[in-house]
């Protein structure tokens, strides 16, 4: 399969600054829903999904839990400092960063870093009840912006330092301070494992209710968690696809997600996370067909590499999985994956997608156009028109996928 052939320019559109969602709706399940199915739009609010799901279906979320990842420090200068989380480095695996107790390094994109030189330390100290905790942050490697973090004092984790230091990382398109409420609308209500620097947008919709009807009406609910990194805000800014970097992102997956996916019937992605994590999985199996012990890591272009015709079905690479983690007396997996999803991909595993509407000119947008086709672009033009609200806190869409 080639990438030659897109042309960045077609998977554009205009978005009116008014029409960016910079506060959630009170209620999430208010939302505006559009339908994709069977090549026709319709209308909706996101309570209706409910009505356009089976007990065939399996609805698969992501889990990550979104930390306080935005942090401020000052020099003895006066100048402001921003450090955003973007990765950990040491240790390198988001579950065992969390919760670290002394020392930590992570990567990070820091405002005003022509302020800042190799082997700089910025300090602070904190009260956590009685006592007195101090922090020193240094950065020790100017050029791919890596900073230790360093504390003692109080021993508390790295999680529950960012709760006392850290404040939401909302969206660079969102232009208005971090409010107090922000800790809870920038959360799904299933978050659980914490390690994300930005939500899986699509699951914000969910309420407790809406979660509740499905599960009545017999539709399947499956939790898995890829921690999303700062990378998916970043433009592509490269004539080809190819050369975009795709930042790899950590997955964790269980065995009974396995076992759910081989006895699903129809499988629903709840945000392109959900997507990346599962078809990244779908390519794990054909490794492991060919290299029983392969580690769990998917680059970016590994899916163009393969005929098609000559590829397994899902159940058979998912057994793949099934039998390595049984093998190894696995109940989890934890993978890496830089998987790019842009038109010509081989989708393998995914029905349908629940998705928000995404940035002009991003692997968003290439993904959804990868999925539904040249119908994006109607789909767009009518969220538009009917005044959809857009990107992380605006209007949802249930996308089903053409079957060839």
């Amino acid at each position: 399969m080639s990438l030659n052939n897109i042309n960045l320019a077609d998977y554009t559109y205009k978005l009116p600054e008014e029409r960016i969602a910079n506060f959630p709706l009170e209620k999430r399940d208010e939302s505006k829903l559009l339908v994709f199915q069977n090549e026709q739009i319709t209308h909706h609010h996101f309570k209706d999904v409910v009505d356009f799901l089976t007990p065939n279906d399996t609805l698969f979320f992501n889990d990550t839990k979104v930390i306080p990842a935005r942090l401020y420090f000052h020099k003895e200068t006066g100048a402001l400092i921003e450090i955003f989380l973007l990765n950990p480095i040491s240790p390198v695996e988001v579950y065992l960063a969390m919760t670290v107790e002394k020392q930590c390094t992570w990567a990070c994109a820091i405002g005003n870093l022509r302020r800042l030189k190799e082997g700089d330390s910025l300090s602070k100290m904190l009260e956590v009840g009685d006592a007195l905790l101090t922090l020193k942050v240094t950065l020790i490697d100017y050029e791919k912006q890596i900073v230790r973090f360093e504390w003692e004092g109080v021993p508390l984790t790295f999680a529950e330092l960012l709760v006392l230091l850290g404040q939401t990382p909302l969206p660079p398109y969102i232009r208005r301070d971090v409010e107090e409420s922000d800790k809870e609308n920038y959360q799904t209500v299933y978050a659980k494992n914490q390690g994300a620097v930005a939500a899986p947008t699509a699951g914000l919709h969910f309420t407790d209710e809406v979660l509740a009807r499905l599960q009545k009406q017999g539709v399947k609910l499956d939790y898995l968690t890829l921690h999303v990194a700062g990378g998916t805000f970043q433009p592509i800014r490269h004539d080809k696809i190819e050369d975009h970097p795709m930042h790899a992102e950590q997955m964790i997956i269980s065995k009974q997600n396995v076992e759910n996916l081989i006895s699903s019937n129809k499988i629903v992605a709840v945000g392109t996370t959900s997507m990346r994590t599962l078809e990244s999985l779908y390519w794990y199996g054909v490794k492991l067909m060919t290299i029983p012990e392969a580690t769990f890591q998917i680059k970016k272009l590994m899916p163009y590499k393969y005929q098609t015709d000559t590829l397994p079905s899902k159940k058979e690479a998912f057994q793949e999985v099934l039998n390595y983690m049984t093998r190894n007396q696995l109940d989890k997996i934890s993978g890496e994956t830089e998987i790019m999803i842009v038109p010509s991909y081989p989708f393998q595993v995914c029905d349908a997608l629940i998705t928000n509407f995404h940035l002009s000119g991003t692997t968003l947008i290439l993904l959804v156009a990868a999925f539904i086709g040249e119908g994006w672009k109607e789909i767009y033009a009518q969220a538009l028109a009917n005044e959809y609200r857009f990107l992380s806190f605006g209007d949802s869409s249930l996308l089903f996928r053409k079957k060839e």
